[in-house]
């Protein structure tokens, strides 16, 4: 082999070792990338049932069900839309009641019920978490045109 060969052969191992290294750091990435999704696409069925996802909406007003003698709490999020059930074993963050936006992070069952592993509460009254802002906006305005419509 000439000196070249031998660099050439070089440079070539060098770059399938980092193509290597880059495509294990980026499965990695991927598996440990956390996708927020609504009551809306989650009845849409665009949330995967076997990965840790993020779901997030408002409490539901009268849907909050604590089990005697247990830390399990099941309520429903909603989005004015859609209602998800959401099923937690825990202690709640202080600031969590019906009629919140909050975030849960967890998987979705096959039944469609979202086990959750944490619940996050917005921190004061005027906070809503963006991705919850985002996906309540269209249903809200919507509710607001037909108020109006029908109040003329």
């Amino acid at each position: 082999m000439t000196p070249r060969q031998k660099r050439m052969a070089t440079v070539a191992a060098i770059l399938v070792g980092v193509g290597i290294a880059t495509a294990f750091a980026l499965q990695a990435f991927n598996k440990n990338l956390l996708y927020y999704y609504s009551p809306t696409q989650i009845h849409a069925g665009e949330a995967p049932e076997a990965r840790s996802i993020r779901v997030g909406g408002l409490v539901e007003n009268g849907s909050v069900q604590r089990e005697v003698g247990s830390l399990e709490v099941r309520f429903t999020l909603t989005d004015f839309a859609n209602t998800v059930g959401v099923s937690y074993t825990g202690i709640l963050p202080d600031l969590f009641r019906e009629g919140q936006g909050i975030i849960a992070r967890g998987k979705m069952r096959d039944d469609g019920v979202f086990i959750a592993e944490e619940v996050l509460a917005k921190h004061d009254e005027n906070y809503m978490p963006p991705e919850v802002k985002d996906s309540l906006k269209p249903h809200m305005d919507a509710a607001q045109a037909s108020n109006q419509g029908a109040g003329t």
